[in-house]
């Protein structure tokens, strides 16, 4: 492989160019790099002719000119990134009769040039102890990068995944009585260490600047009540049996409150750590935890609100008015007529006219494993055994769209459509002001005014219309990079389920039986498992 290369030459006219085209993958003759030569030479050409005598592909000598040829010795291009981490140089050769550069000369100019550092003599001197390597890049020096160093992290000693699921018993049933989705701890538990940070070290350009490593991030830890920091600072541990979380970056460790039943004789519960309820929670009563709400019994037309998980043993009739919303995951036997909305995933054994939106999943498994009626969405995926019933009750599935991103796509939306309409409304009073004024209108002051607010509402308009519609773009990149979204029938499918994937729907109008449903093509389609 050898680049292409040019050399002025004496020729049976006088002188010309001569073209040694590239050999093997070697690079091609840049003629602007021809063209500059001559131009630094003053010697007159005709570019058409010299592009003609090119393009041919041979190695004749292209005339430029009578007499003898000039004489130059060879030169070179030098180029220093704009980072100033990489020197190179192309050489030119030698006219016919001129003088090849030493490699102690060129060494000199480059220092006048304040190259110092990184000097990569041994890919220097191929050139120099051969017959040429021309118009090729060359490295001549090259900077030496900072060493980053690395950031201070923190390992956790406890389970921080918001997504471990219940385990499912050998004959089907879900155990939401043996979670193992709370992280227990004891007194003198280690429950955070730091790794501390390493600090870089410096770097240089090719001129011998200094170039700084980064600042690298250092980290403290952050926890509240029931916690004892050590004396360096590098680890904390539990003052008590209770409780750990991880909240917004803060290590959280409390005493689990443990309540038998929540009713009028307790009143409203809002508690920042964990609750336990041994019994049940009656109608219109609210349970608010920063953590997690563990209830062993059931749950009637009551509203109960995690920061974490819900569990709820034996299931939950709203009667249309109940609630639940959890900032990790809902784990619950039944829901009935209540609506739920889940940050991470939701299990349960049966789903009857409901309306649930889940941040990932949705599992309805178990004995009955049953969706009849109402709305369930996951962003993810639906696994389910049976949907709607033989009375063909009106049940939606939806997937693929995160429920919440979806929400704000619609609000940004909405908004966007509203400020181009303020927007073209006042382009049209600025259009026709121009126009009047074109035509020789004259305006008072008071009227020259009120069309700068016009143009200060346009300008005001369109770049909060240009900031919306860059954060529509990227929740619409936030909502197509999501997996497709799925949903898996272990059983049977009714007719009148309709199935939605990423806005595109399809009501069933048979019964289906063990498959699922994906989006392709721009179709919901049934495939086989």
């Amino acid at each position: 492989m050898e680049n292409g290369y040019f050399q002025l030459v004496n020729d049976s006219k006088g002188y010309g160019i001569v073209f040694h085209h590239a050999q093997g993958s070697g690079e091609e003759i840049r003629l602007d790099e021809v063209w500059k030569y001559l131009n630094m030479l003053n010697i007159p050409y005709d570019r058409k002719q010299v592009e003609a005598e090119f393009s041919m592909g041979l190695a004749t000598v292209c005339h430029l000119g009578s007499g003898d040829c000039p004489v130059c010795d060879e030169t070179y291009t030098l180029n220093v990134s704009k980072d100033c981490m990489i020197a190179t140089v192309r050489f030119i050769p030698p006219s016919e009769g001129g003088k090849r550069l030493t490699m102690d000369k060129f060494l000199k100019e480059v220092a006048q040039q304040k190259i110092v550092y990184g000097i990569k003599k041994e890919a220097l001197q191929e050139h120099f102890a051969s017959e040429g390597i021309f118009c090729t890049d060359l490295l001549v020096a090259r900077g030496e990068k900072p060493d980053q160093g690395e950031d201070a992290r923190i390992e956790y000693s406890f389970n921080t995944d918001k997504n471990k699921r219940p385990a499912h018993l050998e004959d089907g049933r879900v155990d939401y009585y043996n979670l193992t989705t709370i992280n227990q701890c004891h007194k003198g538990d280690v429950l955070a260490t730091i790794i501390p940070e390493r600090y870089g070290e410096a770097g240089h350009d090719i001129y011998g600047g200094l170039i700084k490593p980064r600042d690298v991030k250092k980290e403290t830890l952050k926890f509240g009540k029931n916690i004892t920091l050590s004396e360096d600072k590098l680890t904390i541990t539990s003052d008590v049996d209770g409780h750990v979380v991880l909240l917004d970056g803060k290590v959280v460790v409390s005493s689990v409150y443990k309540v038998k039943d929540v009713d009028l004789s307790t009143g409203n519960i809002d508690y920042d750590g964990s609750i336990e309820i041994s019994g049940s929670v009656t109608a219109n009563m609210e349970v608010k935890a920063g953590g997690n709400v563990v209830i062993n019994g059931g749950v009637e037309s009551a509203r109960v609100i995690a920061g974490g998980n819900i569990i709820i043993a034996k299931g939950m009739n709203g009667m249309g008015k109940g609630y639940l919303r959890a900032g990790g995951n809902i784990m619950v036997k039944f829901l009935e007529n209540v609506r739920v909305v889940t940050g991470g995933y939701l299990e349960s054994e049966a789903i009857m006219h409901c309306v649930v939106t889940a941040g990932t999943d949705v599992r309805v498994d178990g004995r009955r494993g049953i969706i009849l009626g109402g709305l369930v969405q996951a962003a993810n995926s639906i696994t389910v055994k049976t949907v709607g019933g033989s009375m063909s009750t009106a049940t939606t599935l939806e997937v693929g769209v995160d429920p919440l991103i979806k929400s704000q796509y619609d609000r940004a939306q909405k908004t966007a459509e509203e400020s181009k309409k303020t927007v073209d409304a006042a382009q049209v009073v600025f259009d026709n002001f121009k126009e009047k004024q074109r035509k020789g209108f004259k305006y008072n002051e008071s009227q020259l005014r009120y069309m700068r607010s016009v143009v200060s509402l346009i300008q005001e308009k369109s770049a909060e219309l240009e900031k919306l519609n860059t954060r529509i773009e990227e929740l619409q990149a936030m909502m197509e990079n999501r997996q497709q979204g799925e949903v898996i029938i272990n059983e049977q499918a009714y007719p009148n389920t309709t199935i939605v994937i990423r806005n595109v729907a399809k009501t069933l109008q048979n019964d289906y039986r063990y498959c699922k449903f994906v989006k392709e093509d721009g179709e919901v389609r049934m495939v086989s498992m």
